[in-house]
Order: structure tokens, then C-alpha cells, then sequence
């Protein structure tokens, strides 16, 4: 099932479509989707044990599903009623798109000012230091000084 969320959040503009994007780029469309399920897995452990909220979260939309499950919960109607659902605004709607468009870019920043910033690599996996030397005369390989 994260799969098939995974792909969904594609569609969507937010930072986890900059991620998809980005591990799509390099490695393509099927570990891409698998990258973003196991991101997605991991965001819901850490805001459970922290108990916060999604801060990327558009509340119009909440609020919508929200009453949507509490109708089926047996919640009456009130039809009529405005603001009750909340999100049936377009200009609201619109609004809260153009906040996940600009959270998006901006996780698109952080990441090439990452890339920008990072010392380059001594090797493939290679420890700066006392991994990507030799030992000196008289020592083991694996002996620590």
C-alpha cells in the first residue's frame, strides 16, 4: 500500500515530490517510489513518537477528510452549513497549493545547497584520516594506535 502512496505523492506538490524526483533522476522511477515509501515510513514513526503534526500538511484538505470520516461515523449533515467541511474554497484551495509549491522549492534549495557545500570524496567510502592510510611499520592492519 505505501507503494501505491508513493507513486500518488508524485502528483502532488510538496518536498516529498522534490525527493522522488531527485532519487528518480539517479536511480530511477521503481527505487524512487521505493525510496519515497520507506521516507514515508519513517516521517510517520518520527511525528507518532513526537506527536506532531505533518508540518507540510494543507488544513483545508484535513479538515475535508476529516468531516468526510465523521459523516460515516454517523455525524449528522448539517447541510447548508458553511465552513463546516472547510476547503470548498477555490481561492483556499489554491492558496494552500501554492504553499506546497514553494515548500517544494525550497527543499529543492536545501538539497542543491547541500550538494554545493559537501567536501569531496577521498574515495569510495574512505574515511578522511586514519582509514585511507597505510599502517606503519610493525602494526596490524586492523590494530588501532
Amino acid at each position: 500500500m505505501l507503494g501505491e502512496v508513493a507513486w500518488k505523492v508524485m502528483l502532488t506538490p510538496g518536498p516529498l515530490r522534490a525527493f522522488f524526483e531527485r532519487v528518480r533522476a539517479r536511480r530511477g522511477p521503481q527505487n524512487a517510489a521505493t525510496a519515497t515509501a520507506r521516507k514515508l515510513v519513517v516521517l510517520f514513526w518520527h511525528m507518532l513518537t513526537s506527536e506532531q503534526d505533518y508540518p507540510f500538511a494543507r488544513p483545508a484538505m484535513t479538515r475535508s477528510k476529516i468531516r468526510k470520516l465523521e459523516l460515516l461515523s454517523g455525524a449528522p449533515p448539517q447541510k447548508g452549513r458553511k465552513g463546516i467541511a472547510g476547503g470548498k474554497s477555490k481561492a483556499v484551495f489554491d492558496a494552500e497549493r501554492e504553499l506546497s509549491r514553494q515548500a517544494e522549492a525550497s527543499y529543492r534549495r536545501l538539497v542543491n545547497d547541500w550538494k554545493a557545500s559537501a567536501p569531496p570524496k577521498a574515495g569510495a567510502g574512505a574515511t578522511p584520516g586514519r582509514a585511507s592510510q597505510r599502517p606503519s611499520k610493525g602494526k596490524a592492519a586492523r590494530q588501532t594506535p
